[in-house]
């Protein structure tokens, strides 16, 4: 329930438009915990306790801030069985929920500012294009794609297009002709990008279709790519299988979004339609990649119900490889999720290392390379002096700089991180 402006002057309150959710439902914490939705669309996770307090404020309340103070008291000393007075109700609403943004400060002034997370690999050069309400509609439009039956009909015509494809045709000669043409590569891209459009589109409508309203879509770089995104913050409203479905939603519509170029190539036998059908099918790897903040990394995050795992890295590297006592954070895990999470964590590491090292030594090669295709591209586009192949050179440009400007990005932040330690110091 959305909760409006209760406060009063000089009384504690929720502040206005917060939303209690629930239970976090599958959850990987021996102690479930409890959901509230800030009025900035962002779910806060808390303790069963600051959760019952939240539900005495969102409820009727006497006058007055002694009052309120007592009452809250009170219903939390009937619920648990404790004993809880006015001075711990108000350190709880002073130091833990209005830090939190989800309640005023005990007094009735309003929270401290509170900016949104910052995890780990985020992504965080975000460009909203379409707004909630925009992405309402088009979920709609499509979220009875996710009916159980026409699921398993996609799924195996997904399969035999693929085994049509791998025995039959050579998408190694369509690649040859495809980029020996300007027109075509335009069209490929075009295509590429229409699917990462569609695979968002997936991610909303399954929300939609598991009864939750889907946020903003929109595009911006992520590390070193560019990419688009679907805010499905509300699927921590589902249980397990609904946040899964949401997570698979979008590698979903990129297979119908095969089965359609698979049907276009079979009646025209463009080769550029199966150069495409490529595309799609490297995003749909890239996708299912767990190290990453990519569909897979949730995918194993809401498996086990722990909806954020990079910050496990620390406990679990103290705990197995520096042999230190088991944390906090790790004994509030369940057995099964922590054993999950150790593996995932175990692994990401040196395929991380491996990654940041491969890229790192092979910089200066990558930027001489690139450096040369794009002067080849110029010299051509200038050469041909056509529309398109000046288009199809300025694209293939472009794609060549982004990688390059959102690494860029991505080292200058640890590097003001260190400036600002440095200047602090």
């Amino acid at each position: 329930m959305s909760l409006p402006s209760v406060a009063r002057t000089g009384e504690p309150a929720l502040v206005a438009g917060t939303e209690l959710v629930g239970e976090f439902e599958d959850s990987g914490y021996r102690e479930p915990p409890h959901l509230v939705c800030r009025p900035d669309g962002q779910i806060v996770r808390l303790p069963p306790l600051l959760y019952q307090v939240v539900r005495v404020l969102a409820g009727p309340l006497p006058g007055g801030r002694e009052a309120v103070l007592a009452h809250v008291a009170g219903e939390l000393t009937g619920q648990t069985g404790r004993q809880f007075g006015v001075e711990h109700i108000e350190f709880l609403i002073d130091e833990k929920l209005a830090p939190l943004g989800v309640t005023t400060r005990s007094d009735g002034s309003p929270p401290p500012p509170t900016p949104r997370a910052d995890p780990f690999l985020a992504f965080r050069f975000r460009l909203a294009v379409l707004p909630e309400r925009a992405t309402w509609f088009l979920s709609g439009l499509f979220a009875w794609l996710f009916r159980p039956a026409l699921v398993v009909l996609t799924l195996g015509a997904f399969v035999a297009t693929e085994v049509w494809l791998a025995l039959t045709q050579d998408t190694g000669a369509a690649l040859r002709a495809v980029l020996s043409s300007p027109a075509d590569v335009l069209l490929v891209v075009a295509l590429a990008i229409a699917s990462c459009a569609f695979h968002e589109l997936g991610h909303g409508a399954a929300c939609r279709y598991g009864g939750v309203r889907p946020g903003a879509m929109g595009c911006g770089i992520y590390l070193v790519w560019p990419a688009f995104y679907t805010d499905i913050t509300n699927s921590y409203r589902l249980g397990r299988a609904g946040r899964i479905r949401a997570d698979l939603g979008g590698v979903y519509f990129n297979a119908l979004f095969v089965l359609g170029l698979g049907a276009l190539y079979a009646a025209t036998g463009s080769p550029l339609l199966l150069v495409a059908v490529l595309s799609v099918h490297l995003e749909m790897i890239q996708q299912l990649l767990p190290t990453l903040r990519f569909d897979g990394y949730y995918i194993v995050a809401d498996l086990v119900g722990i909806p954020d795992l990079f910050k496990y890295i620390g406990p679990i590297l103290r705990r197995f490889v520096l042999r230190r006592p088991q944390d906090e954070q790790l004994r509030a895990l369940k057995r099964w999720p922590q054993i999950v999470v150790t593996v995932w964590v175990l692994l990401l590491i040196p395929v991380l290392c491996l990654q940041v090292g491969m890229l790192l030594l092979n910089l200066p090669e990558v930027l001489r390379a690139d450096w040369q295709r794009i002067a080849m591209l110029a010299a051509d586009a200038g050469s041909s002096g056509g529309v398109l192949a000046v288009a199809a050179a300025a694209i293939q440009i472009v794609l060549l700089v982004l990688p390059l400007a959102g690494l860029a990005l991505v080292l200058m932040q640890p590097v003001r991180l260190l400036a600002g330690r440095l200047r602090r110091a």
